[in-house]
């Protein structure tokens, strides 16, 4: 690919946007299958739970989680506008059945009260976050006392070898992203690396990793 289409495309996965948006989301129901698998394990999704979502993309997984125990309420916010449309079209009955809500809005100003959340989780956003303090400000205001979050990438050792995220991606480290949280007013309790299936961009193999960082909101 050449750098105007390696900067394309970062964009799109940075905001999907339009019909190249909508073919990226889904694109990333196929890459991102096993590091949301992964992430859906490690939230332990339990009976009762509200849990919100940072950037769900067109949604594809939400039916995992809401389906992983009973009387689960599922709560999406993206900055996307077609991927609010995808996921409101893709989960439906859910959202009529009122176990899922989908809300256009930025991680850095969540439209919620405070401490409603058992937990908050999120899947290859942080490296677009502008803000960290206001974002994880945010995250800690409308999670429970002792509420989780759960941080998913891929590991800066894994995303150095794509060339389109020299566009807009700030990269992290299972070292780097825990004392980020630790600063933000997090307490670390876990770091999970695990590897995925090789993945093919442009024709070459690539090795991907999955990074979860499991922290409990300060009290």
């Amino acid at each position: 690919m050449d750098e105007k289409s390696l900067k394309f495309l970062a964009n799109q996965l940075r905001k999907p946007d339009g019909e190249p948006g909508r073919q990226v989301g889904e694109k990333m129901n196929e890459s991102n299958l096993y590091i949301n698998k992964y992430t859906i394990e490690e939230l332990q999704v339990a009976s009762g739970d509200k849990i919100l979502e940072i950037g769900m993309g067109n949604g594809f997984f939400i039916k995992e989680i809401i389906f992983s125990a009973d009387s689960v309420e599922y709560f999406g916010c993206d900055f996307s506008e077609t991927m609010i449309a995808e996921a409101s079209t893709i989960n439906k009955q859910l959202i009529a059945d009122g176990s899922v809500h989908l809300h256009l809005a930025a991680a850095e100003a969540l439209p919620f009260d405070n401490e409603i959340f058992d937990k908050v989780f999120t899947v290859n956003t942080i490296y677009f976050w502008e803000d960290l303090e206001a974002t994880f400000k945010e995250l800690k205001r409308v999670l429970k006392p002792g509420g989780r979050l759960l941080i998913s990438i891929r590991p800066e050792s894994s995303m150095q070898k794509y060339p389109f995220t020299k566009y807009g991606f700030r990269l992290f480290s299972s070292e780097s992203l825990s004392d980020v949280l630790e600063q933000h007013g997090f307490t670390v309790q876990k770091s999970t690396q695990k590897l995925e299936p090789e993945q093919v961009f442009s024709d070459e193999k690539v090795v991907v990793e999955t990074l979860i960082v499991t922290a409990l909101k300060k009290v």
